[in-house]
């Protein structure tokens, strides 16, 4: 019986896989009990796929999920997840920025009875300034956006017990954001501090446009306070609007020159068009995520599945 699952996401991890898989083994090799490497191929187009195939002709622990196509990292996570079989389940990403060696510690915290250990990241090296800045921004406003307590300055590197990993199977949503899922179902949850490295090798694989999806998955799947925002900033012009109506009313009345100006008139038009448009592109965020939930297509299609003995139901289509 599988005591230990270590889930890995994989998108085009050719130069780190086997330095990856040669540190989670030796680290798992020190653990009480059967383990598996749970690797999820996310659409890679290098050499990852085959690499990990050869990983597992030679290591019966490690198993393989081939993708059809790329899906994304949180779905990658999910399929891993899915299909995992551990009474604890560990999430980490490939580039060794998390420190594998910090899994005993998240085991420890386990058996002294918690459901999730999340690492919680003290210093990120070799991360650029700008980077630095803008998640720990973003991680103090989803806290502020949100009702459930997200913890800051943590990623997906965790650890869950299977009754966590057993009620996040029940959350089919498709724009995931699954660190906050994990906050969502609840349970007993603690941190492990630890220092994260930097990347062993390869380019990241959160580029500016696909951190900035990220936010807005994470924000509008916990968060309805854009919208009421949106809500508050109308009422405000409105009423602002108004009192102006009234200002220009008593003082043609009064005066009687009033003459508007092309600049003014031009410049305050383009501020509420400016206004009504972003309303109208923060519903549309919120709109476009229902329709994804309406089309109920599945979560990530399999192509292909390595060193699995059987084929539990999941969210995909083989």
């Amino acid at each position: 019986m599988i005591k230990y699952s270590v889930v890995v996401p994989l998108y085009n991890e050719e130069l780190v896989i086997a330095e990856t898989y040669k540190r989670l083994t030796a680290v798992m090799q020190t653990a009480d009990g059967d383990y598996e490497l749970v690797f999820v191929n996310d659409g890679s187009r290098d050499k990852t796929e085959n690499m990990a195939k050869e990983i597992t002709q030679h290591d019966p622990h490690v198993k393989l999920i081939n993708f059809s196509r790329n899906f994304g990292h949180q779905t990658a996570i999910t399929a891993g997840m899915d299909l995992s079989s551990g009474q604890a389940v560990v999430v980490i990403d490939a580039d060794l920025q998390d420190p594998p060696e910090v899994i005993l510690q998240m085991i420890e915290k386990w058996k002294a009875g918690y459901d999730v250990v999340y690492g919680k990241r003290l210093v990120r090296k070799g991360e650029t300034f700008f980077k630095k800045v803008t998640a720990k921004m973003f991680y103090r406003f989803l806290s502020s956006m949100t009702n459930i307590d997200i913890p800051v300055d943590t990623g997906d590197f965790r650890l869950l017990d299977r009754k966590v990993i057993d009620s996040m199977r029940t959350l089919t949503e498709k724009n995931r954001y699954v660190r906050g899922l994990v906050s969502w179902v609840g349970f007993k949850q603690t941190a492990v501090e630890y220092v994260r490295e930097e990347r062993f090798a390869g380019e990241t694989k959160y580029p500016l446009k696909k951190m900035l999806k990220f936010a807005g998955d994470a924000v509008t799947s916990f968060s309805y306070k854009p919208l009421k925002l949106a809500g508050y900033m109308g009422y405000t012009i409105s009423f602002l609007s108004f009192i102006y109506l009234i200002y220009v009313v008593i003082r043609k009345l009064a005066v009687g020159d009033f003459d508007a100006g092309w600049a003014s008139t031009v410049a305050i038009s383009l501020f509420f068009n400016g206004i009504i448009l972003i309303v109208l592109g923060i519903m549309g965020e919120y709109v476009g995520r229902i329709y994804d939930e309406c089309k109920n297509r599945p979560l990530y299609i399999i192509s292909e599945k390595v060193g699995f003995d059987e084929n539990p139901d999941t969210k995909a289509t083989e």
